[in-house]
């Protein structure tokens, strides 16, 4: 006798969650996320202020605009595959009324994901994969530990670097190369006890 056949999760089961849950859908499984560290929430906040304020808030008011910038929403890319990204971007031209969307249905031109331990292999393996499939066309790597970013372009299908930034820097980035980006204010000041101690020779 054949074992039976689990049934993929949708939507539906993300709707069915208590309304303060924070999951996604990732190839049929319903994976729950854990709450940002404060390390993780730095990043997030000062990247939707120093790239959703110039792109977003500012749109009409000086700012280059053109965008919609949104943390955290649900993205649709298939019936089974239904991710909250830390941020994702749309042109505005291709989602001009997205108040009351859940989930969006419409691909992001950019997303931005902000790795943790529990995360990395999601992020860098079945992520990369998923968002180069259905066509995001820049995706960003943030790593708040390495305290590196990483940008990341689709072109023919597949993911060229665009470049990779520390701290130390200051960068035009696709698709926000119209503002310089000081990536030392993404990252919390570093913690001295993170440090490794230093042996002898």
């Amino acid at each position: 006798m054949s074992a039976p056949s689990l049934s993929l999760a949708t939507y539906a089961d993300l709707a069915r969650l208590a309304e303060d849950s924070r999951a996604e859908v990732v190839a049929g499984r319903v994976v729950a996320l854990t709450s940002p560290l404060p390390r993780h929430a730095k990043v997030q906040g000062a990247l939707g202020r120093l790239i959703g304020g110039p792109f977003d808030d500012d749109d009409g008011f000086g700012g280059p605009g053109g965008w919609w910038v949104f943390p955290g929403v649900d993205v649709e890319l298939g019936p089974h595959d239904i991710v909250r990204p830390d941020l994702a971007g749309w042109r505005r031209e291709r989602l001009p009324n997205p108040g009351k969307l859940r989930p969006i249905r419409v691909v992001p031109d950019w997303v931005c994901e902000v790795t943790s331990p529990s995360t990395m292999g999601r992020d860098r393996v079945y992520k990369r994969h998923l968002y180069a499939r259905h066509g995001v066309a820049h995706y960003w790597l943030v790593d708040p530990e390495a305290r590196i970013l990483e940008a990341l372009a689709l072109q023919a299908g597949g993911w060229v670097e665009v470049g990779a930034y520390d701290e130390n820097d200051g960068a035009c980035v696709a698709p926000f190369e119209a503002v310089e980006l000081p990536m030392a204010r993404l990252f919390l000041p570093v913690d001295p006890s993170d440090e490794l101690p230093t042996t002898g020779a």
